[in-house]
């Protein structure tokens, strides 16, 4: 009961996914393949350590521009979590303002499936940090001697160019250097006003 063009799609799209086997095949390129955020050198809580992307013309601070970004295929979300923390729960201790934040992006990422990177500043930890970071986000500290501004940087050049990559911060030194780098920053607010709705 299909029409003619939708046969035509479908046989169109058969033959990429084919095709694309087909070359990863011929490259012998794994099947489970890491992600080139998981090749930045970071400390993680448990061990603690001594080009643009298109919106649509959408401003900075409209609400629809994170929606869109999400809805561009294999996104790359990062975070800078004191940020949006301090932003939207300044009030409450960084471990509550941490596990708040964990809270709604696994929401988000059960909802969108995108690929969420979380960076906090790390160089004050003397001890484990327990962070309960809900499946699909990962979580980052900066090393000590770093800020979590320059492990954001890393993260951005680790991937390959044309990847569509969103930056949430709203410091202006973050957000002009990574969109120099071909990301797209967010105003933290966006992000607190999408993990308000979820």
């Amino acid at each position: 009961g299909r029409s003619i063009e939708d046969a035509r799609v479908r046989v169109l799209l058969d033959a990429l996914q084919d095709a694309s086997a087909g070359l990863r095949r011929e490259l012998a390129l794994p099947t489970t393949i890491s992600r080139p955020a998981d090749s930045v050198a970071a400390v993680t809580g448990e061990r603690p350590g001594v080009r643009g992307v298109p919106a649509r013309a959408l401003a900075d601070d409209d609400p629809q521009l994170l929606d869109q970004l999400l809805a561009l295929p294999q996104v790359h979300l990062i975070i800078d979590g004191y940020n949006v923390t301090k932003t939207g729960y300044g009030t409450l201790t960084l471990a509550d303002q941490r596990n708040r934040l964990m809270t709604g992006l696994g929401g988000l990422v059960a909802q969108t499936r995108v690929e969420v990177t979380v960076v906090f500043d790390g160089a004050e930890l003397n001890a484990p940090v327990q962070v309960v970071a809900p499946r699909g986000v990962r979580v980052l500290f900066s090393a000590p001697g770093e800020i979590a501004d320059d492990l954001i940087r890393q993260l951005v050049r680790a991937e390959p160019p044309g990847r569509a990559i969103a930056v949430v911060s709203s410091d202006r030194e973050v957000a002009e250097s990574v969109r120099r780098m071909g990301a797209r920053p967010v105003p933290s607010g966006l992000l607190l006003r999408r993990l308000g709705r979820a």
